[in-house]
């Protein structure tokens, strides 16, 4: 395989990172899974549900990984690739099964991409899914040498009667913020120009986060699976909305019915200091920063009223940060208004 190696591609290097990989991902297996790694697909048997309903969703990291290469740490990028994913199954309230990866390089680098799928396997683990199958192509002349890319897909399931589908959200109802832990996998194309033009210290202290800022920019993306779960146990969830690209002024309408809206106070919960200092040094007003990150709020719940004290009693007792941050009024269209 001499000559297609000459060309970019290493076919032999792919098979040994298969093997690299392998014990990574036997651990994530569940009882479910029917297959080892390196088959054509992978085999899942569903079981135990009455009327099971299939949900999916797919994303990626972004340009998040280029920040990843500059400062050569990369765990963290697997972690989030799987966030992405897994968080927004989360949002009809379904029971992550497995995860399926794809990663594409310029030429495969097994020590780097070893260190992604690390970080895949974590997550998978943390949130009781299997790391079921992925794909790893080497591609000369679309990536430029040592970039990659890093996307997947997840499926999750939950009995029909229980989606989570914000039908009976009504005015009136509770507002709840749950932290992020950092920037998550948005807005870093803005993030890296901002600390570029700025030429801001990366090394500084974050105090939030007591980690440098270039530790707490490469903070993978917080996985909720785990407390949406266990709160749909304790109480009756609405509406929930993963805050991702559009920050939270695309994203918390996307869960409303017609005639509703949704109304957030501004100053209900603290913004992490270092991203307000992107918001000024960015030059960004409040609604492009509302709208390009999350904030601090990875995570919206819609509860009626007389559940919100349960909610955040439950969000605390499970070691995360939540706030009560606004209510849902009457609106004639789906949208958030920002109360300053």
């Amino acid at each position: 395989m001499t000559e297609y190696k000459k060309a970019g591609v290493d076919i032999q290097a792919g098979d040994q990172f298969v093997e690299d990989i392998s014990g990574l991902v036997s651990k994530t297996r569940r009882p479910e899974v029917l297959a080892d790694i390196g088959g054509y697909a992978g085999l899942f048997e569903l079981k135990k549900y009455k009327n099971p309903v299939l949900v999916s969703s797919t994303d990626g990291v972004g340009t998040k990984v280029i920040l990843a290469n500059q400062l050569k740490s990369w765990k963290g990028i697997g972690v989030d690739c799987v966030a992405m994913c897994v968080n927004d199954i989360g949002c009809f309230g379904a029971e992550p099964l497995f995860f399926l990866d794809y990663l594409a390089s310029a030429q495969l680098d097994r020590a780097v991409l070893k260190q992604v799928v690390a970080g895949m396997a974590e997550a998978c683990r943390e949130v009781g899914c299997s790391l079921l199958g992925g794909e790893t192509a080497e591609m000369p002349g679309v990536y430029p040498p040592g970039e990659f890319d890093c996307a997947g897909f997840a499926v999750g399931v939950l009995e029909k009667d229980q989606i989570v589908d914000g039908k009976t959200i009504r005015p009136g109802d509770a507002v709840i913020g749950v932290a992020s832990s950092g920037f998550h996998s948005n807005g870093y194309s803005l993030i890296r120009r901002i600390v570029k033009e700025e030429r801001l210290n990366l090394q500084m202290l974050c105090s939030e986060t007591h980690l440098s800022l270039a530790q707490t920019l490469l903070l993978p993306t917080k996985l909720y699976t785990p407390l949406i779960l266990k709160l749909k146990k304790e109480v009756l969830l609405k509406g929930i909305a993963h805050i991702t690209g559009g920050g939270l002024v695309e994203n918390p309408p996307r869960i409303l019915p017609q005639g509703t809206a949704i109304e957030i106070r501004a100053g209900a919960w603290p913004v992490p200091e270092y991203m307000e200092m992107f918001r000024v040094k960015g030059g960004l007003d409040h609604d492009e920063f509302h709208r390009v990150f999350n904030c601090g709020v990875g995570l919206v719940l819609v509860v009626s009223p007389s559940e919100k004290e349960a909610a955040l009693r439950a969000i605390d007792k499970m070691g995360e940060k939540a706030w009560a941050m606004g209510q849902i009024v009457e609106g004639k269209i789906p949208e958030v208004h920002f109360l300053y």
